[in-house]
């Protein structure tokens, strides 16, 4: 069986194939091309919205990171100050110890010295009560006549060399005066005498002279010339070291 080449049998399949071809391109493709374009529109649009978002995120981030940085500069600057704080702070706390303990230190040294003072002034005034204890029993244990006439002896010597003014304020006596005598003992005539003779020279006026005896003077003289008095006895020293005494007290 052989085939045959009909010329008008494939013009009418080329003109069948174009229908078809332009029926496909109307019916199919252009809206296929369509589809294409809204798809390729919709998938730029998503890439943008994706690259935005990205940019987004991009930016968040950097601004998180430029917080961070900034939170940790500013932590930093906190720590800084605050250990400035605290070691301002630890500075002042010492030095008000420091200020506290010296302050401490100068009360237990001024209550260290007011506690040392008071025990010498007690160990003073113990002193001196028991000096002054000891004194009184040694004087009444040795006071005698002999005593006496040594302080009169001495009475005497000193009355020859009293000081200018005081003679002069004896010069200027105007009454005559009585010269009172006390002794512990009997008064010896030949003192008495002497006694008589110092004072004569030193107030011209008559005088007149009282002698009496005084046990509580223990040894020596009480002499007493108007307002004037003069102690040379064992009784008024020990009175003076008693005063002394009761002084410390």
């Amino acid at each position: 069986m052989s085939m045959e080449f009909d010329f008008s049998t494939f013009i009418l399949e080329m003109l069948n194939f174009l229908v078809l071809v332009w029926i496909l391109q109307r019916l199919f493709y252009k809206p296929l091309l369509a589809t294409i374009a809204q798809r390729k529109l919709h998938i730029e649009d998503t890439l943008a919205k994706a690259q935005s978002v990205q940019q987004e995120a991009e930016t968040q981030r950097e601004l998180y990171e430029n917080r961070q940085k900034l939170w940790e500069q500013e932590k930093q600057i906190a720590l800084v100050a605050l250990h400035q704080d605290l070691d301002t702070e630890r500075r002042a706390q010492f030095d008000l110890l420091q200020k506290e303990l010296e302050q401490e230190r100068q009360r237990n040294q001024a209550n260290l010295s007011r506690q040392q003072h008071e025990f010498e002034q007690h160990a003073q005034q113990l002193a001196l009560k028991n000096a002054a204890r000891f004194a009184h029993i040694l004087v009444q244990h040795t006071a005698s006549a002999e005593l006496e006439t040594k302080l009169v002896q001495f009475l005497v010597e000193q009355l020859k060399t009293l000081p200018d003014t005081l003679n002069a304020s004896f010069q200027r006596l105007q009454n005559p005066p009585v010269v009172n005598i006390s002794s512990a003992f009997p008064l010896d005539a030949i003192y008495r005498q002497q006694l008589a003779d110092c004072f004569s020279t030193l107030i011209v006026l008559p005088l007149t002279f009282h002698y009496a005896e005084e046990a509580m003077l223990l040894a020596g003289l009480r002499i007493e010339l108007g307002s004037w008095v003069l102690q040379a006895n064992l009784q008024h020293e020990l009175s003076g070291f008693a005063e002394l005494a009761h002084d410390f007290e």
